[in-house]
């Protein structure tokens, strides 16, 4: 049984890679994607913004609506819109159909990855879920250390649309895959839409999650100017640039793999403050640039450690806080995920128009600060 179990992980964290490959790899393919539709990058960017605000609307939405269907038949189904959304990427002639197209594989997304990480809830034993929950999540960053630079090299030697062949393939490979392997008697608890509203009039609710969005809205300050950072420390050569986003890759393996030691070792509430803390004190590290190119690397692999470090504490933190919920509150979770991505990026970019590339890290720390006010008042009005 437990052979069985760890397998099944092993294969969300597999569907979760896929989730990951087609969310993330847009960033490194915007120039072919612009020149292919003859459109400019910053038309092409449209496409984040899209799959960004349809994964934030959907995912709670998806998953009350879904409740009471099978867990099998929720992420075949998930896979299966990502699947035909991806298809429809690659076959996308203009902007707006690119644009739907990303719009479907954002739902299909935005149900996978919650509903995976309660199905690694439901069969994990209590003590070992910090570690399911890292396993599972760690298929996304390991999307950000194999299948962004890969998806980028297939858009750059084979045309954009290429990649998203690739990520149709693969997605229907976990499709089949998982609809095989997922037991059909998997349980899983029911919510509904007005357990929605009723779960966000909770301060103490609404103060974790708000958690998750200023946390990411941290990382992505400095993260979604780093090829700038990296370029001002260590100079434009595109090899090099490969080599320090994969060591920030390597990162996220290992803090995602840590975050899950500590939450079963410490507790989450610990593990979360010790990771707040941390980047609080890391990210202005990157308003002193320019680094040479050896601390700058090690920099970048410890933040970027500390900075992926917090979503599986985080995930099981908010199980224990609504027990009752569990589905929503996942669910809810990873829409934060990208109102987090969303804050960050404006933020980001507020800051470097005014200030510059110099201000981004002190404005990370400032961003950190925020996300431990929310982790404090969260505790203080849940009890946890």
């Amino acid at each position: 049984m437990i052979d069985g179990n760890a397998r099944l992980l092993w294969l969300l964290a597999f569907g979760n890679f896929v989730i990951g490959l087609g969310a993330f790899v847009v960033i490194g393919i915007i120039s072919p994607i612009a020149e292919g539709l003859e459109i400019s990058k910053s038309s092409a960017g449209t496409i984040l913004t899209a799959y960004a605000f349809a994964y934030m609307i959907a995912s709670p939405v998806a998953v009350a609506l879904t409740a009471n269907t099978p867990r099998r038949t929720v992420l075949t189904v998930a896979l299966a819109l990502f699947f035909f959304g991806s298809m429809l990427s690659a076959l996308s002639t203009t902007l707006w159909m690119l644009v739907a197209s990303r719009v479907l594989v954002a739902v299909g997304a935005a149900l996978f990855t919650p509903v995976a990480a309660g199905v690694a809830v439901a069969i994990s034993a209590p003590e070992q879920r910090g570690k399911a929950l890292g396993r599972v999540f760690g298929g996304i960053t390991m999307a950000q250390v194999i299948g962004v630079p890969a998806g980028a090299w297939l858009a750059y030697r084979f045309g954009w649309t290429a990649t998203f062949w690739a990520v149709s393939l693969l997605a229907l490979t976990g499709l089949v895959t998982i609809y095989k392997s997922i037991p059909v008697n998997t349980q899983f608890q029911s919510a509904s839409l007005g357990t929605i509203i009723a779960t966000l009039a909770q301060w103490r609710t609404t103060f974790a999650i708000a958690f998750t969005a200023t946390m990411m809205a941290a990382v992505y300050t400095v993260f979604t100017f780093f090829g700038p950072l990296i370029e001002a420390s260590v100079g434009s050569n595109p090899e090099l640039r490969s080599l320090y986003l994969a060591i920030f890759g390597v990162g996220a393996v290992v803090g995602n793999w840590a975050g899950g030691l500590m939450t079963d070792k410490i507790g989450s509430f610990r593990t979360l403050t010790i990771l707040c803390v941390a980047q609080g004190l890391i990210m202005p590290l990157f308003s002193s640039i320019p680094w040479s190119a050896i601390p700058f690397a090690l920099l970048v692999g410890i933040w970027s450690s500390f900075g992926w470090s917090f979503m599986a504490p985080q995930q099981a933190r908010l199980v224990a806080i609504a027990p009752q919920a569990q589905a929503l509150m996942l669910a809810l979770n990873a829409a934060a995920i990208y109102v987090g991505i969303a804050i960050g990026s404006a933020f980001s970019s507020a800051v470097m128009a005014k200030y510059g590339l110099g201000a981004l890290g002190l404005a990370g720390g400032v961003m950190a600060a925020i996300a431990l006010l929310h982790l404090v008042m969260s505790v203080r009005l849940s009890g946890r």
